[in-house]
């Protein structure tokens, strides 16, 4: 038995499970890890532990410490806990928990978390399938999975977990104003099978229920509307400022121009008044729930 299968062992964790991977290609994240891996190893020394030793204490791997140590692996929160205690570190090491954590998530999601996290006001259509902030974990999971060309485990559990920390927005107080508009083809494809589809028609409830939330379904009867084109999001903050995107509007991108905001605000207005009304959607999905 490996070393590295003993510290799982041990840990009952599954210390070395996929999703904590450093991507090479991402320069920042690269270099935190690193710093951090250094900063362990510069602890570790002078506590006098050999990496064999440390790991033993803390119930991982003397491989995965090395892993770590050497900015090749991203330390979990409990990891860091325990090296922290073991260490004698004074909170020195469990202080950057956090910043761990988000080095899991691609830029571009690390990026628009950081965006929905200072939002007053978020507006979002989708024209295919459901909001990354309304996706349960198996819902989210099974999505990842479907793609093609196949993603590696780790990358699968990565996007799953930068996702579902996005979802920390509906934690907020006081929360921001969001607002919602489904297709109904979202409501009735069994995403992940019949269990998490029932889930994900449960969690739709729930978050429907939040008094912050505006939640809407465009009914697949419906004539043309100004969201054929693709998904819209407008981003609003406190300073007054604004940041949006199109898939069928000015190629794609961002957008923070006034001019162009408005337009995709007279989009979402109109998407949003052709819509089921927030009553009339929860009402449907209890009844797609109900057929389920």
């Amino acid at each position: 038995m490996s070393a590295d299968e003993t510290g799982m062992e041990r840990g009952g964790t599954g210390a070395d499970e996929p999703g904590w991977d450093v991507d090479p290609d991402d320069e920042s994240v690269v270099a935190v890890v690193a710093a951090v891996g250094r900063q362990i190893k510069a602890w570790r020394e002078a506590a006098g532990l050999r990496a064999a030793e440390l790991g033993a204490a803390i119930g991982y791997g003397e491989d995965l410490v090395y892993k770590v140590e050497g900015g090749r692996r991203i330390p979990r929160p409990e990891f860091l806990d325990r090296a922290d205690e073991v260490l004698g570190a004074g909170g020195k090491l469990a202080m950057m928990k956090q910043e761990m954590a988000e080095a899991r998530y691609p830029k571009k999601i690390r990026d628009l978390t950081k965006l929905e996290a200072k939002a007053a006001e978020i507006s979002a259509y989708v024209a295919h399938g459901l909001h990354g902030l309304l996706q349960t974990p198996g819902h989210t999971r099974a999505l990842f999975e479907a793609r093609q060309p196949a993603y590696s485990q780790d990358e699968v559990e990565r996007m799953v977990a930068a996702r579902m920390a996005r979802q920390s927005i509906f934690e907020r107080s006081p929360g921001p104003a969001l607002s919602f508009v489904q297709e109904e083809s979202a409501l009735r494809r069994p995403i992940g099978g019949t269990m998490e589809w029932r889930r994900q028609l449960e969690r739709l409830l729930e978050i429907g229920q939040l008094r912050n939330v505006t939640l809407q379904v465009m009914p697949t009867h419906r004539e043309a509307h100004p969201g054929m084109d693709g998904d819209i999001d407008v981003l609003k903050f406190k300073d007054g400022s604004a940041v949006g995107r199109s898939h069928g509007a000015f190629g794609g991108r961002r957008v923070t121009d006034a001019k162009q905001l408005r337009i995709l605000e007279l989009r979402y207005g109109i998407i949003r008044a052709e819509a089921l009304t927030p009553r009339e959607t929860l009402a449907l999905i209890e009844r797609v729930l109900g057929e389920t």
